[in-house]
């Protein structure tokens, strides 16, 4: 049964010409050799973190983040509440955005990651998958 302020079609009101979101599933990197990888793949800086991803090639069906902060964020409050706000744009945007078979680590900048405006890092996260996503251009 449908509450009475749920749209009846599943879809936001005034959207009905978007199809809904897929979401794929999320399991977190906890493997130094997985975040060494991430690292020496594709790359997109953004204000508020850097995101690195790459392609696993194994036609698996979850995709797989890490999160990094490293000291130079601050003490172990501000980097805890650094990979807080990561995870919370993670669930939000890499379930709906990212790719299955894919990695992802977003790693936290020095006074941008905790500071920051969390909408406009949700934006920033959607654009730096896509760049991630974009096919490679050849320099001539």
């Amino acid at each position: 049964m449908t509450p009475p302020e749920a749209p009846a079609n599943g879809h936001e009101a005034g959207s009905a010409d978007t199809p809904p979101a897929v979401s794929v599933r999320l399991e977190t990197l906890k493997n130094r050799p997985d975040f060494l990888a991430c690292a020496r793949a594709r790359k997109a800086p953004m204000p508020g973190f850097l995101l690195q991803g790459r392609d696993r090639r194994d036609d698996g069906d979850v995709t797989r983040v890490g999160f990094t902060a490293s000291k130079k964020i601050g003490n172990a409050v501000t980097r805890n509440r650094a990979k807080r706000r990561m995870r919370a744009l993670a669930r939000e945007v890499i379930a709906t955005h990212g790719r299955a078979g894919w990695d992802y680590v977003l790693v936290a900048r020095p006074g941008a990651t905790v500071s920051r405006d969390f909408a406009a890092m949700r934006d920033e996260l959607a654009q730096g998958l896509g760049r991630l996503h974009a096919p490679k251009s050849r320099r001539d």
